[in-house]
């Protein structure tokens, strides 16, 4: 739904919350002065350089440059998205979230309808764990503790075929199917989908379940694990199981596993690896690797040692080339044969689990490994095989610092220069697109900047403009940005610095801004507001003097340029026929 909450609400959202708050629930602020500081949440220092400004509502990083406003620490602090971060702060302003045009009411009431069906159906096989012993002996066989099963919300789903209609009631029913509950077969009979199994809840990055995992507890003939099917709120490609659960474990991640299976997962956090997530019955999807580099910038793929475990580990390498940003690490962890993460950790212990995964294979030695494992490194042909094997795959790199090293990696395996290579293999396939010739610059006027720092310094100022006519004829760099900002603030009178920021957070002129905002002017309130008409006057008097000095041209004889005639055209008012040259 992101892109669909109206920005008047955001903007209004932010007039009421306060960031210092915001940030002392989470980490504690020291006065300053008239502002808080603290040492930073986003990287290690001794002292404190994170500043928070109670009077612009935005914080800043004089150590490693964080800054933004409340809604971006939630997102950075938190590990949020957008949305999640509005509704967070949304939810402790006591305001509902409104949606524009594009998500209907009652598609989110029906949302909102199977978020209750599947948390009831979780509280209900929770409930029934407690009263099964064999269910209770099976997990505790497998190592697992009673406060590891409480925190990922595992339960039992009991013998039956009608449980969960029974418990919900007839009228219910198209519920329950539609959240993938019961299923159907070809004869129309509806029955639970989920029968003599351990459950899994699967979670959202909010902690709602959206769908399940149930495995059998014997030898049973049957699927070892069993899943929701898709829903309207569970989509496999998306999600990971386990993410809620790290997130709220671990305050500040720096790194995920990713396994392959329920158990996994929970073993290793057993264990206190608790960094650890798990794709639900697919291989691992750009969007998941999206979701979790937004989180950490490192990512290990614990897999099998098997053939098996090997082609799902190609499957996750094929996936992540195109999002290989610089900064970005994954690394492969292959385990002894016969063993997956639940049973290695069992066995052997997070000593050893710890020094296997210190020699995981980095994503570029796993990639030539595997490319070259069935070719002849020591002859021309072999070398030549392999860069014709690899020229795909490196295609699909985005440019940068990463594609240099991989495109050298290769070059030092085929004994090519990296230059003859990129040649060689057409590595470099776009093609040439002739630049347009630059438009002659606008001249620079720095009265512009200044008007623009002392509005994020006091937004109020804006209201000495009576009218952003004023402004509206304007044709220099910054311009159009101090005619914006002036708007945005006569509608918004009570704006503060956070809420500007927030404004333009995705906007060309966002980080222009956050830049100017950390501006510092020592002057009092009345100093300031003459400073800012004083600078208006100079604005004004630059304007005046353009034109005077494209009429002075004509008056040369000389023909004016088509910016030059748009000036005139712009700046023309009665007065300005009786000017003095």
């Amino acid at each position: 739904m992101a892109g669909l909450i109206p920005q008047w609400f955001i903007d209004d959202l932010l007039n009421r919350a306060d960031v210092v708050d915001i940030i002392d629930s989470r980490i504690e602020l020291k006065k300053a002065g008239h502002e808080f500081k603290a040492c930073c949440p986003f990287h290690n220092e001794k002292t404190p350089s994170f500043t928070v400004s109670p009077t612009k509502q935005f914080y800043h990083c004089f150590g490693c440059g964080a800054h933004g406003t409340a809604l971006s620490f939630l997102m950075e602090y938190d590990h949020m998205d957008f949305v999640e971060a509005v509704e967070t702060l949304a939810a402790q302003q006591g305001m509902e979230v409104p949606h524009e045009q594009g998500v209907q009411p009652e598609k989110l009431r029906a949302d909102d309808n199977l978020f209750d069906i599947l948390q009831q159906a979780g509280d209900y096989y929770r409930n029934q764990l407690k009263q099964n012993q064999a269910a209770i002996n099976y997990l505790k066989d497998r190592g697992l503790s009673g406060e590891i099963a409480a925190e990922y919300g595992m339960g039992y789903a009991p013998s039956g075929w009608d449980n969960l209609t029974k418990l919900f009631g007839e009228s219910k029913l198209n519920q329950l199917k539609e959240s993938g509950m019961l299923t159907e077969n070809e004869s129309g009979k509806v029955y639970d989908r989920f029968r003599d199994r351990i459950m899994f809840p699967i979670r959202d990055r909010r902690g709602r379940t959206i769908g399940f995992g149930g495995r059998i507890m014997g030898s049973d003939s049957g699927a070892k694990y069993l899943n929701s099917p898709e829903t309207p709120v569970f989509h496999k490609g998306k999600e990971l199981y386990g993410l809620y659960e790290a997130r709220q474990a671990v305050r500040k991640l720096e790194s995920f596993y990713v396994v392959e299976g329920y158990m996994d997962v929970i073993a290793l956090a057993q264990h206190g690896v608790r960094n650890v997530v798990a794709t639900l019955g697919t291989a691992t999807t750009s969007d998941h690797l999206k979701q979790l580099f937004r989180i950490v910038p490192e990512i290990v793929f614990c897999f099998d040692g098997d053939r098996a475990g090997r082609d799902a580990a190609w499957r996750a390498l094929e996936n992540a080339l195109p999002i290989m940003r610089d900064g970005y690490i994954i690394r492969f962890l292959f385990l002894p044969d016969g063993e997956d993460p639940d049973s290695m950790i069992r066995e052997h212990g997070k000593i050893e689990f710890d020094r296997l995964a210190s020699k995981a294979q980095t994503l570029s030695a796993f990639f030539f490994d595997r490319l070259s494992q069935d070719i002849d490194m020591d002859s021309a042909d072999g070398r030549s095989r392999l860069a014709q094997l690899a020229q795909p795959y490196l295609q699909k790199l985005p440019g940068g610092v990463f594609h240099e090293i991989m495109l050298d990696q290769l070059a030092e395996l085929t004994g090519l220069s990296a230059d003859r290579l990129s040649k060689v293999t057409q590595l470099n396939q776009e093609p040439a697109i002739r630049k347009p010739d630059k438009p002659a610059q606008r001249q620079k006027n720095p009265h512009i900047r200044h008007l623009i720092t002392l509005l994020l310094q006091r937004p109020d100022l804006a209201q000495l403009v009576e009218s952003t006519d004023e402004v509206a004829d304007l044709d220099l760099p910054g311009s159009d940005l101090l005619k914006d900002l002036l708007a945005f603030l006569h509608d918004r009178p009570d704006a503060h610095t956070g809420a500007i920021l927030e404004h333009w957070r995705d906007n060309e002129y966002g980080k222009h801004l956050a830049k100017l905002a950390l501006t510092e002017i020592e002057l009092d309130a009345h100093r300031l507001e003459a400073e800012f008409k004083d600078t208006l006057s100079k604005l004004e008097h630059f304007r005046r003097n353009s034109r005077k000095q494209i009429l002075a041209k004509i008056a040369r004889g000389e023909l004016p340029t088509a910016e030059e005639k748009a000036v005139l055209q712009q700046t023309a008012n009665p007065a300005d026929n009786n000017e003095n040259l």
